[in-house]
């Protein structure tokens, strides 16, 4: 089995991984919304400082809704 924390929270994050069982984040734009994040720049920079926090997998989704922008932020994701 393993434990997801599903939040944008960077605290919660910490908190989380701190206990050693944290095995991944789930995260989307809704989620950083909520913590007061918008934009595609400040998204995607948190992205990369959630990957920073956490040794394990991060699902993470894109904002954009055409195939292009889709793909264009998939690759940015991925780099």
């Amino acid at each position: 089995m393993k434990f997801f924390i599903d939040t944008a929270s960077l605290e919660q994050i910490r908190e989380a991984h701190a206990l050693g069982v944290l095995d991944g984040v789930t995260t989307n734009p809704s989620l950083m919304a909520k913590e007061g994040i918008s934009g595609e720049e400040r998204i995607i920079q948190h992205y990369i400082d959630i990957c920073e926090i956490v040794d394990g997998d991060v699902s993470a989704e894109v904002i954009a809704t055409d195939f292009e922008g889709i793909v264009r932020e998939g690759e940015r994701l991925a780099a």
